[in-house]
Formats: structure tokens, sequence, C-alpha cells
């Protein structure tokens, strides 16, 4: 059985098809976020200012902007042409205009200023007309010697999950995918492979019991998944300063995800006559989920008649457990809904893959 599994882990690191999906995939995933979201930043993008006037008001306002650098980056540049020059060429996505005269007294004062936006930058847009609004706001109540009556003030809901930012909830999502494309991937090419090779039906004449090489594929493909999980983790944790709290609890789930989708990935290999259908049928499978069950964003955000249906997908109890876990302080049995709904996917997933798979068509 060892060296059943010694074998298994060989053919993995030798498959550059195999070891992609498995390590390299996610990865690219992990690296293209974390730069974009990792170090607790939420950068929107650049900010151009054109500060045509020296009041004390417009330097109060653009070094209010500056401090935003947790939102965006804040390029100054000396005319407007410029800076829509920057918007056109996709190198800012906003641009205050400040006009001279903006923030003085008499008769030569200027009360409004004026924003540039880039249609495919809506988030830059609405970043900067919010901090842009509240300090002109504030700046009315104190020229007009009045205090605004209603306010509100933000908590975070669940304290447990205070300091976790964007890149923290998809790092988790990516552990969640890899799991589900190494294992559907992965075993489903493979063991169609090793049927149109003979390998199957070669076993079957052989003194080894068909159920071990079946477990030493699962033990195998589970190493995999370990290492996985730590490659993520750390790239995410020591480069772009993710936050992973309960790390044994999120392994076991983890795991669960990649038991459950190499249930996944045999029964496709059933089902399938070649090596190719099974790739193709693998990816139809993977693709959907990836981007319907909250790798990249929260499924509640959708509409709630497909809300009700993709939340019953696997993978979307999974990273809910998994997130619940690791960004929350839950704990694994915290969610029964959850925890059902990815029950009946085993059992389900268990009960097609013994009526179907078979070393042997014959």
């Amino acid at each position: 059985m060892l060296k059943l599994i010694i074998a298994n882990l060989k053919m993995m690191v030798r498959n550059k098809q195999a070891l992609f999906w498995s390590l390299l995939f996610p990865l690219i995933f992990t690296v293209i976020f974390g730069f974009f979201f990792g170090s607790g930043t939420l950068s929107t993008g650049t900010i151009e200012v054109v500060n045509n006037s020296n009041s004390e008001l417009s330097t109060n306002l653009v070094s209010l902007l500056k401090k935003q650098s947790d939102i965006f980056n804040i390029d100054e540049q000396s005319g407007i042409e410029a800076a829509r020059e920057k918007i056109k060429d996709g190198k800012a996505g906003a641009a205050v205009i400040i006009p001279a005269g903006f923030g003085a007294t008499g008769q030569e004062a200027v009360t409004e200023l004026k924003i540039l936006t880039d249609p495919g930058s809506a988030q830059t847009a609405a970043a900067v007309q919010s901090v842009v609004g509240a300090f002109l706001t504030q700046t009315n109540y104190l020229v007009t010697n009045t205090k605004p009556i209603y306010k509100f003030t933000t908590e975070v809901a669940n304290p447990s999950s205070s300091g976790f930012g964007y890149f923290d909830f998809v790092l988790i999502g990516i552990i969640g995918m890899a799991m589900m494309n190494s294992a559907v991937q992965g075993l489903a090419i493979s063991i169609s492979r090793y049927r149109e090779d003979q390998i199957l039906k070669r076993i079957t004449t052989t003194p080894l019991a068909g159920w071990k090489f079946i477990v030493a594929e699962v033990i195998a493909q589970l190493i995999e998944n370990v290492v996985q999980i730590g490659i993520i983790i750390a790239v995410g944790v020591n480069f772009f300063h993710a936050h992973v709290g309960n790390i044994p609890a999120l392994l076991v789930v983890s795991l669960t995800a990649a038991l459950l989708f190499q249930l996944v990935g045999f029964f496709i290999a059933a089902v399938t006559k070649s090596s190719d259908a099974a790739e193709g049928m693998a990816t139809a499978v993977t693709i959907p989920m990836m981007f319907l069950s909250g790798v990249f964003f929260p499924i509640d955000s959708l509409p709630k008649w497909f809300y009700n249906i993709v939340q019953l997908l696997p993978l979307s109890p999974l990273l809910r457990n998994m997130r619940s876990i690791s960004l929350d302080g839950g704990h694994i049995w915290d969610n029964p809904t959850q925890n059902l709904i990815i029950l009946v996917w085993i059992v389900g997933m268990l009960l097609l893959t013994i009526w179907r798979f078979r070393l042997s068509e014959e």
C-alpha cells in the first residue's frame, strides 16, 4: 500500500497538467489577488489632483485626499488636460479639479469643484466622490455655523472578524477552489487515462485488491492537498500579510472538500469514455462553481432566486464553513444547514460512484 501511494505521488509530480491545476493555478490567483488586495490595502486606483487654488480650503482638501492612501493613490497634475490624458490612458480612475478661487472670499470666490470620472472605474469614482462629498459637507457646516442633527456610527457585526480584509476572504476561496480543481481535474483525467491504457483492467488480473488501488489514489491525492493548502497559506501570510485563523479546523474542512470532489472526479471518470471527454466534463463542472460558489465574492449579493440555487452547489457550503472557521472564529459544527448540504452531496456522490465506477468495463 505504501509503495502504491509513493508511486501515485511520483506520477502526480511528473504529470505537468495535474501539477498545474493542483499547485500553479491556485498560486496564480493567490499572487494576483495578493498584489491587488494584500498587505491590508483596498486601494481602488489612482486619483489625479489639479489644484489651481492656493486657498487654505483647497490645501486642506488635497491633504485629506493624500491621507486616504489605503483607498487610493494621489498624483498631482498641473493642468486639466494632463489629468484627462491619464484617465484616457487608463493610468487613473478619476480626477479632482480644484479651480482658481475655490475657497477664497469676496467676489472672486468659487464654490464648486469638478470631479472627472471614467465609466470603466466606477469603484474609484464612488470612493473619491464619497471622500470629497464628506469634506464639503463638513465645510458647509463650519461656514454656516451649524451642527448636523442626524449622524451614524459604525460597528463591526462580528468582533472576532475585525481586522480581516477582502484578500483574507478570497484566500480561503482559493483554498476551496484548489481542493476542487485538483480532485476533479486530477482524478477524472488520470483515472480515465488509466482505463484507456488498460491499467485498470490489468489490476483486476493481479493479486492487488482493487480497493487498495483506490485507497492509495485517494491518500496520495490528500497528501497533495495538504501540500497545496500549506503553500497557499504560506504565500498569502508571508508575502501578502493575510490573516488565517484556526488552521487545524480549516485543514479538516478543506480535506473534507477534497474527499467530496474526489468522489466527483471518480464519477466523471466512470461516465466518460476517454480522457478528453473527462477533461471536458471536469472543466464544465469546475469553472461554473469557481465563479458561482463564492470563491471571489459573497454569493449573498446575487439575486435571491439565483442565490437559492448556487447555495446548494457543493463548493458553496464548504466555503461558508471554511470562512466561518478561519475568519469568524467559528467551529466545524456551527453551521448545521451547511453541514447537511455537504453530507447529502458526499452520500449522493458516493452512491453514484459505487453504482457506476468499475476498474474493468467488462
